[in-house]
């Protein structure tokens, strides 16, 4: 590499913890290799955040952070609301996306200061479609971060766009275009995982597809871990105690995601079938809305001290990696979202699923159907927003009774779900090791990107 001709990736990710954070550890595994400098293009609360994360360390000092405004009360959100996961209500996800695409004005002048060096490539999140627009200005090529396995993206077709209708139908249709103009795919996965959808999935691409995961493992020390996010809910040395005293493969770890949005009655039989599984369990369950209300309810119905003894819950933010990598934990319920189903995997936990909305009903069928690392819970039914409490209850107490024991049991199955799921862990944590298959995607992607930038530049004897 030219060594007067550093590539500069300018990362744009969208303002959601599951797209933020696999973005901030892309970056982070970018900036490792010499010679590459990364910049990373967010709002005011989520730089604190990120700066946070880093701060801590001095292995990343090529990664630049750059503010950008967030206008939420101009668009008629609640001050201080920059990111998804802030949102009063998800029935303003659509004007979240508006906003956020405003933004890029703001970026636009923002890249035009980095001269030392120049932009290289642009990485945008698939929810910023403005992102494609920035590339064509600075003539560099834009790789794409969708956040999902190659399995889900080969699923997806936009036949899907049919039954939209109104403002989602036409922010679907904006990420479908910038999809289309875009150079590249980063993926969060690991070729070993999906052989055969990796290698599909980059047959549609015209061989543009790096997958360059699980990227938590940039963060291998466990005080990273534990940073990784907002800052978590419960301190680092109590959870440790806490899991400590269980024994191995004894805990069942619950997180339904960042944006569950279960009915409060399904979440009252949630948190009955996991008393009733006589199990130990941490259960996360987020501070915001009805959640104030399952919280009530815990303590007034006695939920709460007949759980003490076996049950530790998280309200808010948990160290979701630092937890699953502790010996005690045997079983993940999870909502399906591909960064906690890849954790989960990379742990070497196996899984029960209950997904919620988006794709991940496509990872439920990677999970259970293909690599045979998890249990599904039954849930068939997909909770809309805004429509939650007509959706009401889909997984009764027994039900969750049922799976835990079964997921957590020593049948045959279960034995055979702890052996598949080891395997796959062992194949996740060397594919980012040197001469790992994530480890030389990074190298031939870095390569690639370089030949792009001489290209433009008209050198043609550097690399």
């Amino acid at each position: 590499m030219c060594s007067d001709d550093p590539l500069h990736f300018v990362v744009i990710p969208f303002m959601a913890q599951g797209h933020m954070i696999p973005l901030v550890d892309i970056s982070r595994l970018l900036s490792q290799r010499q010679g590459v400098t990364v910049s990373i293009i967010t709002t005011t609360q989520n730089v604190a955040k990120i700066k946070t994360s880093l701060s801590s360390s001095s292995s990343f000092p090529t990664i630049n952070i750059v503010e950008v405004k967030f206008p939420s009360r101009q668009a008629g959100l609640q001050e201080g609301c920059e990111s998804v996961d802030m949102l009063a209500s998800m029935v303003d996800m659509v004007k979240f996306f508006d906003v956020a695409n405003s933004l890029e004005e703001q970026v636009e002048k923002a890249m035009k200061k980095m001269v030392q060096p120049r932009p290289s490539c642009i990485i945008g999140d698939m929810s910023l479609p403005f992102t494609s627009r920035l590339a064509k200005k600075f003539k560099i090529p834009k790789l794409l971060f969708h956040g999902f396995s190659c399995f889900s993206l080969m699923c997806i077709q936009v036949s899907v766009l049919q039954p939209l209708e109104g403002n989602m139908k036409e922010s679907t249709v904006k990420i479908i275009e910038a999809d289309n103009d875009s150079y590249g795919v980063i993926v969060n996965s690991f070729e070993e995982l999906e052989v055969d959808y990796a290698r599909e999935y980059r047959k549609a691409r015209t061989g543009k597809v790096w997958c360059v995961g699980p990227v938590s493992l940039c963060n291998k020390l466990e005080l990273k871990n534990a940073e990784r996010g907002d800052k978590a809910s419960i301190g680092q040395d109590q959870c440790l105690q806490w899991l400590d005293s269980q024994g191995t493969g004894s805990v069942l770890y619950v997180c339904l995601g960042s944006l569950c949005n279960l009915p409060l009655a399904q979440l009252k039989e949630l948190g009955l079938g996991l008393e009733e599984s006589n199990k130990p369990f941490i259960w996360v369950i987020r501070e915001w809305g009805k959640y104030e209300d399952l919280a009530k309810w815990m303590q007034q119905s006695g939920f709460e001290e007949r759980i003490r003894d076996r049950g530790l819950l998280i309200k808010g933010w948990a160290p979701q990696v630092f937890i699953l990598s502790h010996a005690s934990i045997g079983g993940f319920l999870t909502h399906c979202g591909w960064n906690s189903t890849l954790e989960g995997i990379t742990a070497g936990v196996p899984l029960l699923t209950w997904p919620l909305s988006a794709e991940q009903f496509l990872n439920e069928k990677l999970i259970v159907k293909i690599l045979k690392s998890g249990l599904k819970i039954g849930v068939e039914t997909l909770m809309k927003y805004g429509k939650e409490e007509e959706i009401g209850v889909t997984v009764s107490r027994e039900t969750v009774r049922k799976a835990v024991g079964e997921l957590m049991g020593d049948s045959q199955e279960a034995e055979e779900r702890r052996r598949r799921v080891r395997e796959l862990s062992d194949l996740a944590n060397k594919a980012l090791e040197q001469g790992g298959s994530s480890d030389a995607n990074i190298t031939l992607l870095i390569q690639d990107i370089m030949e792009q930038s001489q290209h433009q530049r008209g050198l043609k004897d550097c690399y």
